[in-house]
């Protein structure tokens, strides 16, 4: 027998948060997230919770730091008052990029965010496209890996010239992701030969693949300081292929972002709104934002329900 629903949100995801509420036709818990004049952050749940399935929506987002500890007290605030089961909403996964050791004596920094979230008290994480999906195996918890491939799909299917069109993955560790869309697409594949020689610097090589006079569809899991898909895109200008859109799930777009995609190549860029994009998307005319409130809303409804979210995998 399902419980109660209650969604609570943090800063970050606001607006995403009122539209996974409508979804599922329920109202948002009243909850306070503050930060007093010394940077503490104080969280205050107003609604009866206990016994609830409830749902904190968190993207752990710049301010990465930040969120992350909204998130955690708002898990420790609703374990005290004895909440049925806690689940972590987490839209974006910060620190999800520092999943291994790359050098002697660093962290493994997601390794440890995941510790956090399970000492704090969450009972289960719901997350979308993780940078590396062996994350999951971070937490001793259930984890619900979900993906944005159906609604990228279903714009791009509606909006693009899909029968001259190429996905093609920005680096070889975006193939099976680019394979992927193109086996639902039915198009074929290419790959950018990329060297990075430094933390957001890259140098793109070479194609591998025909895309002479085709249409591109390039695809990554987030695009951060576009300096991958801004210089992948110019090399497959370059390579004589005609237009250029890029999808990805993750718009973080920081730093120089929206000024190289702006001065770019790039015809458009299709972004969903698991971080808030409002300003960015005012700021560049060719960035196009996503809902993915309908992905959350199932899932939530779902888990709740205890039937199989495995159609949302695909």
């Amino acid at each position: 027998m399902s419980k109660n629903i209650q969604i609570l949100t943090g800063n970050s995801n606001r607006k995403l948060s009122e539209e996974v509420a409508d979804y599922l036709e329920i109202p948002i818990a009243d909850a306070s997230v503050q930060t007093f004049s010394d940077g503490e952050i104080s969280v205050r749940i107003s609604d009866n919770v206990r016994g609830d399935d409830t749902f904190v929506i968190q993207s752990t987002c710049n301010p990465v730091n930040n969120n992350i500890m909204e998130l955690l007290l708002m898990i420790d605030a609703l374990k005290r008052a004895s909440a049925g089961r806690i689940t972590a909403v987490i839209p974006y996964y910060g620190y999800a990029r520092q999943d291994r050791k790359v050098q002697p004596r660093v962290p493994i920094s997601s390794k440890l965010v995941a510790d956090l979230i399970q000492t704090a008290g969450a009972d289960r994480v719901l997350t979308i496209d993780l940078h590396a999906g062996q994350i999951q195996g971070f937490f001793n918890i259930p984890v619900d890996h979900i993906y944005a491939k159906p609604v990228l799909l279903d714009y791009i299917k509606n909006n693009y010239p899909i029968k001259n069109l190429v996905v093609v993955s920005p680096d070889t560790g975006g193939v099976e992701r680019a394979r992927a869309f193109a086996k639902k697409l039915t198009t074929p594949i290419a790959i950018i030969d990329k060297r990075r020689e430094e933390a957001n610097v890259c140098e793109v090589m070479h194609v591998i693949g025909d895309v002479k006079g085709k249409d591109i569809l390039m695809l990554d899991d987030m695009i951060d300081t576009a300096g991958t898909v801004v210089q992948g895109s110019d090399l497959l200008k370059k390579s004589g292929a005609r237009n250029v859109y890029v999808a990805c799930t993750h718009g973080v777009l920081s730093g120089p972002a929206i000024e190289r995609i702006n001065n770019s190549s790039i015809t458009e860029v299709l972004v969903t709104n698991t971080i808030p994009v409002e300003e960015k998307v005012a700021s560049c005319d060719k960035i196009t934002a996503l809902s993915v409130d309908f992905l959350i809303g199932e899932a939530i409804e779902r888990i709740n329900k205890e039937t199989s979210i495995s159609s949302l995998f695909v």
